[in-house]
């Protein structure tokens, strides 16, 4: 099978595993939300950053390092296992001792008993580490999506009962750790790779060097990622949390699912033709057009149709999310392309330009977050649009520098498809102000069809080159990326 015959398949299996079990998470959320309060998800998203700074660690950038790495071997992949284990048995004794005072910091006594029992799944995940890392490794993300989706019923089954019994908040913690307990289960079941042998000293150091680089970058990544529910939660009340974070959450499911699918095949892919630089260059640009192309117009559409959504999806005790949701839609339209762009310097071992990018936007983003925090969350949620277009400059600097690919280049390929999505997000905005007023899920539904019956359309008559190199890519004609 051909590099190209990979790739598509690496990109359909991976579609399917993000959003099949995303869009099995999305419906159980959706469910739970009526079952469950702001306030319910507003202490889940207090503790997040505390989670995903421990999982930070845990990974220690070794994962990408080991992906990257041409002459990987079984030393490796066991010390990677191991790593993974100790540093999650020690990120949990932190947690369980710090607790208390996290809660304290919060003013919410309940909030020790559940973390100290959320954070139980950072051990019991260390256990999948390397199996998923080697479907990943071999792009067999078909396998990956049987063990996604199952997971993702089988908690969000347990979570649902939970919730209809009155279990409250623990409904999701519940749901948290059946959904990881049993994947790994999975892992374990489907994936034949045991540790064939313990530790190993030189292969740690011979990772270290990349991995650590990207250890600082991720956890300068995952703090500020988490930062705004800190400081809302600390700032504000728990029921505001609990808004702002199922507005990111919708508003994450489309872009995080695009941005997860094309990071985790643009790497491994890019990769393997890492000392070709023009078919790098190449490939490169093709990520990117082909990322634009689906997310402008998802995110735009979604923020389009935020209120018949929100109001006939969740009722009106989310209304709340409705103008936040909007303006993070925006926000994060972007998301794939610096997610590729930041690829791009992994694939060609430059973790220290990766850091260094991240420093400099997270000075930046954190500089706007201050600035707008006095002024409420609107003003915070307007202020990541700033931020997430100072990045968009940023993360194609070097881009520009090391494959002649920089932000002008790739400006003059988004542009026509952003100017098409607005116009789409124009058409379906339209749609609902022509229906009833209360019409919720008339609107929503007729605002859909006619989004994808436009944006389809005009994609065949202006843009009719790209979707048939879509069309050739679905045929396998091709040989090369």
């Amino acid at each position: 099978m051909s590099l190209k015959q990979k790739t598509f398949k690496g990109v359909i299996w991976s579609a399917v595993e993000r959003f099949s079990t995303q869009g099995v998470q999305f419906l159980f959320g959706i469910l739970l939300a009526r079952l469950l309060t702001p306030n319910d998800y507003g202490m889940i998203a207090m503790l997040t950053i505390f989670m995903a700074v421990s999982q930070t660690f845990i990974d220690s950038g070794f994962g990408n390092a080991l992906i990257r790495k041409p002459d990987r071997n079984e030393a490796d992949k066991a010390t990677v296992f191991f790593f993974n284990i100790f540093m999650a048995a020690a990120c949990y004794g932190i947690i369980f001792l710090a607790a208390p005072f996290i809660a304290q910091f919060y003013g919410m006594p309940q909030l020790t008993d559940i973390l100290r029992i959320l954070a139980i799944n950072l051990i019991i995940q260390s256990f999948g580490s390397i199996q998923r890392l080697n479907l990943t490794i071999d792009l067999n993300f078909k396998t990956l999506a049987k063990i996604s989706l199952s997971g993702a019923v089988v908690g969000g089954t347990a979570g649902l009962i939970c919730a209809y019994n009155g279990l409250g908040v623990w409904s999701l913690v519940v749901q948290q750790m059946t959904t990881i307990s049993f994947r790994v289960i999975l892992f374990w079941t489907l994936v034949h790779w045991r540790p064939k042998c313990f530790f190993n000293k030189t292969s740690f150091k011979n990772m270290f060097g990349f991995g650590s680089k990207l250890l600082a970058s991720g956890l300068l990544n995952t703090v500020y990622n988490n930062l705004y529910d800190l400081i809302i939660g600390k700032a504000f009340a728990a029921a505001a949390l609990g808004n702002y974070s199922r507005a990111a959450h919708f508003a994450d499911f489309p872009s995080s699912n695009i941005t997860g699918i094309f990071q985790r095949v643009t790497f491994p892919v890019l990769s393997k033709i890492q000392n070709d630089h023009e078919k790098l260059r190449k490939g490169y640009l093709k990520f990117l057009n082909m990322a634009t192309l689906i997310i402008l117009p998802m995110m735009i559409g979604l923020a389009a149709l935020s209120k018949p959504f929100v109001l006939f999806v969740l009722s009106d005790k989310w209304s709340g999310i409705i103008l936040i949701l909007q303006i993070i839609c925006i926000a994060k339209m972007w998301y794939p392309v610096h997610s590729i762009n930041l690829n791009i310097l992994q694939v060609m071992g430059r973790s220290d330009l990766f850091l260094k990018l991240e420093i400099i936007k997270k000075i930046v983003s954190i500089t706007i977050l201050c600035i707008t925090l006095p002024h409420g969350i609107i003003a915070m949620c307007y202020g990541q649009w700033v931020s997430t277009s100072i990045a968009l400059v940023i993360n194609t600097y070097y881009s520009g520098k090391l494959l002649n690919a920089g932000l002008f280049i790739q400006l003059k390929m988004y542009i026509p498809t952003l100017l098409n999505s607005l116009v789409m997000g124009a058409i379906c905005m339209s749609v609902t102000k022509l229906l009833p007023e209360k019409a919720y899920a008339l609107q929503l539904i007729l605002g859909i069809v006619a989004g994808i019956v436009y944006y389809g359309a005009s994609n065949w008559i202006f843009n009719r080159e790209t979707v048939k190199e879509l069309l050739e890519l679905l045929n396998r004609k091709k040989d090369n990326l």
